[in-house]
């Protein structure tokens, strides 16, 4: 069984989506005290409160013996929803390569927004890992097509020492389905309604949503349907026709949290933990896909 290691952790999506494809996490680091609060509900081994850019964050990473590091750095500088601009926080995606060139575990995996293509960081953090020994393979990957019902576009780099580059090509997409899942194939008709409400980005953008489509991304802010909403022109029903919006509980469903899955803490706290999260099951498929190909080499 392989040992995982969870930076940058938040409340848990990607520790989940290993933990449930057969993997041992032996411990998960973060900073923020509500995503931690929420962590802690579910698993039973250690998360640590740390600044990771510490020597200390190292040490223990070390006496973990990771033989696989995960993790997605905060993107707020790569969002499409933020202002595009390369600021401190990018910097973590330099410090989560220098930690693995470090701890030089047999895989990486790094998640984040997709955009990331668009900014220099990137090229920097698959430097330092080559230069490390590590063959890498890069993917953007639709959720909706990896067994998440929604339309969640997320950036995957894919590490494994003494590996060629494009080692994981074939194998990040050899079990993406032909169709994207949809909230009725993944929830049945547990919803209670056919149409729902999202807030959108922009009102340039529709809000109403068919349960027979993939959701919306999944953002870390739920508001309630305005009261002079307007229709646009691709809202699946107009907000008269039982509309409603979703509770956090079942945001944090169509993020593919199980049932089970304990969100202790503020609401406002809660739903930015489940919008930032990994969506468990987008974490699964990257942990099953390295299963598959560590059997085909074996």
């Amino acid at each position: 069984m392989m040992k995982v290691v969870d930076l940058f952790a938040g409340c848990g999506g990607m520790s989940m989506g290993f933990k449930t494809a057969g993997y041992e996490i032996v411990g998960a680091f973060d900073n923020w005290d509500a995503a931690i609060k929420i962590y802690q509900a579910n698993f039973t081994h250690p998360i640590y409160k740390m600044d990771l850019s510490t020597d200390e964050a190292i040490s223990i990473i070390k006496t973990l013996q990771p033989d696989i590091i995960v993790g997605g750095p905060p993107c707020q500088d790569y969002s499409i929803a933020g202002k595009r601009e390369m600021g401190g926080r990018a910097n973590l995606t330099i410090r989560f390569a220098e930690i693995v060139s470090a701890i030089k575990p047999t895989w990486v995996v790094f998640e984040n927004v997709y955009n990331i293509e668009r900014f220099p960081t990137l090229p920097k953090l698959k430097n330092i890992l080559m230069e490390a020994g590590y063959g890498i393979s890069t993917k953007i990957l639709d959720a909706s097509l990896c067994g998440v019902p929604q339309k969640r576009k997320r950036f995957f780099l894919i590490g494994k020492l003494k590996e060629m580059n494009g080692f994981f090509d074939k194998a990040i997409i050899a079990n993406l389905s032909s169709k994207p899942m949809t909230v009725r194939d993944y929830l049945g008709d547990s919803l209670h309604t056919q149409y729902y409400y999202m807030h959108p980005r922009s009102y340039n953008r529709r809000a109403v949503f068919s349960i027979d489509e993939p959701s919306a991304t999944i953002r870390g802010i739920n508001r309630p349907i305005p009261e002079n909403y307007k229709r646009h022109r691709g809202d699946k029903a107009d907000i008269t026709d039982g509309v409603r919006a979703l509770t956090t509980m079942e945001r944090g469903l169509l993020q593919t949290f199980p049932k089970s899955f304990l969100f202790p803490g503020a609401k406002t706290d809660v739903e930015l933990a489940i919008g930032n999260a990994v969506p468990p099951v987008l974490a699964n498929y990257i942990a099953q896909s390295i299963k598959q190909y560590n059997s085909k080499i074996e």
